[in-house]
């Protein structure tokens, strides 16, 4: 039995047979270790593919998934009509997905489709088995995904939360911590005016970031008034609609909080229609760590994810899933990176006779 030395290769195509005489064992033992069936040990696992490996033995996938009823692919719709589909971090993220898929032999399948027509989409590549399981992105707190796929018995796991965690396997970025963080360090400037400008209220990363933002500022003894939080803001002409309307209140905030890193490039030019300067008389946070961030002048402060690090655990997570860990065994979070620039440079200096002077109490509302 040969176990080292150079690749064995030559043949017209190796079998399962030819893997199981290499290494004395039975075709079955083979073809079970090669499938991950929970009855094989690990070591006897290793050993097995690290001879198909050598030998070149690659599983015909229509016969595979004959056998196992598995085609060992991770699927990921995408809807095309979403305020970003991944952009510009979807190559990234597709990276990462597909090199851990790919490391465990496995593929990854991708479709697109408009919202409406994702239903149909999920249930055609599940009708094909065209995927074993998928990949959630950009969770809705009502995600008809979730249910579909759940009455379907398809493993799946979520980049993000549900706002019914049973049976749900999920990834996600510490985001609400992330936008805690943000009214902390603004506090710690100086800042005693601090907005916020949310996202797309359907999804739950706006939900997590404002609330992590309320929190924040509730440690730092901040008022937060009603003119002070704007919502819905997804595009740059949205983001400069929200900025402009906090800057033109009697009491303006110092200091501006997004949710999405694309709004928030639009508050550079209502500060500057406004004689301010991002950075000079306005500071500015977001979050995604958007490449076109570095560009502004200054560059934007913001919460950076590491994309493809979270596409790879989402593909081990998945697979993992469709082995069949229980969902509640594979919950994970991953905390977020500041990129602190330019845009958050802004130092309120604070004289302690008058601290309390700009509190924007009176503007109405509560945190």
């Amino acid at each position: 039995m040969n176990e080292s030395g150079p690749p064995l290769r030559g043949t017209p195509r190796t079998t399962i047979a030819d893997v199981a005489a290499a290494l004395g064992l039975t075709k079955g033992t083979v073809s079970r270790a090669l499938n991950d069936y929970p009855d094989i040990a690990e070591g006897t696992r290793v050993r097995v593919r690290g001879m198909a490996d050598r030998m070149g033995y690659r599983p015909l996938g229509s016969a595979q998934a004959i056998r196992t009823g598995r085609c060992r692919a991770i699927g990921l719709v995408l809807e095309t009509d979403e305020h970003d589909a991944h952009r510009p971090f979807l190559n990234e993220f597709l990276a990462g997905l597909s090199d851990a898929a790919a490391a465990q032999s496995w593929t990854l399948t991708v479709a697109t489709a408009p919202s409406g027509a994702a239903r149909a989409t999920y249930e055609r590549l599940i009708e094909e088995r065209k995927a074993d399981g998928f990949i959630l992105p950009r969770t809705r707190i009502e995600d008809p995904r979730v249910n579909l796929l759940r009455n379907a018995g398809v493993p799946f796991v979520l980049f993000g939360r549900h706002g019914t965690p049973e049976g749900c396997a999920w990834f996600d970025i510490e985001a609400g911590s992330a936008m805690r963080s943000a009214a902390h360090l603004l506090a710690e400037r100086g800042h005693r005016r601090i907005a916020y400008v949310g996202g797309h209220p359907d999804y739950t990363y706006n939900q997590v970031r404002q609330q992590g933002f309320l929190e924040g500022m509730d440690d730092m003894g901040l008022p937060v008034p009603d003119a002070y939080m704007h919502d819905g803001a997804i595009t740059r002409a949205d983001g400069e609609r929200a900025a402009a309307a906090l800057l033109d209140l009697a009491e303006p905030p110092t200091a501006i909080v997004y949710a999405i890193d694309n709004a928030a490039m639009g508050a550079y030019r209502a500060a500057e229609h406004r004689g301010k300067r991002v950075g000079r008389d306005l500071a500015v946070i977001a979050y995604d760590g958007d490449p076109n961030g570095d560009f502004a002048e200054p560059p934007l402060a913001s919460w950076a994810v590491d994309w493809g690090r979270a596409g790879a655990r989402l593909a081990e997570m998945l697979i993992a899933r469709v082995r069949g860990t229980p969902a509640e065994d594979l919950r994970e979070t991953m905390p977020a990176s500041f990129l602190d620039r330019g845009s958050a440079s802004v130092v309120i200096p604070t004289d302690p006779a008058t601290a309390g002077a700009d509190n924007p109490s009176q503007l109405g509302g509560d945190s």
